[in-house]
């Protein structure tokens, strides 16, 4: 799962894959902004099958990696 992210996020932010490390903030290094968030959580809808609520979902479940595979999981439960 953590692989699927890290290319999901490269390939919205533009930068390599490998370059993903599961605790790098998002938002901080300009990765992402807030279409590039859009984009990322109608990505991972798509791709692991679970809704997120861009509205009620606070910034910090998508600010790295590591707190969206977390979120992920709670979703498929």
């Amino acid at each position: 799962m953590e692989q699927k992210i890290a290319e999901i996020i490269a390939e919205i932010c533009g930068a390599g894959a490998e370059e993903i490390e599961p605790e790098l903030q998002l938002f901080e290094e300009g990765l992402l902004d807030s279409f590039a968030a859009i984009q990322l959580v109608l990505a991972l809808e798509a791709a692991f099958g679970v809704s997120l609520d861009m509205a009620g979902l606070p910034r910090e479940r998508i600010a790295t990696p590591a707190a969206i595979a977390e979120l992920i999981r709670e979703r498929r439960e």
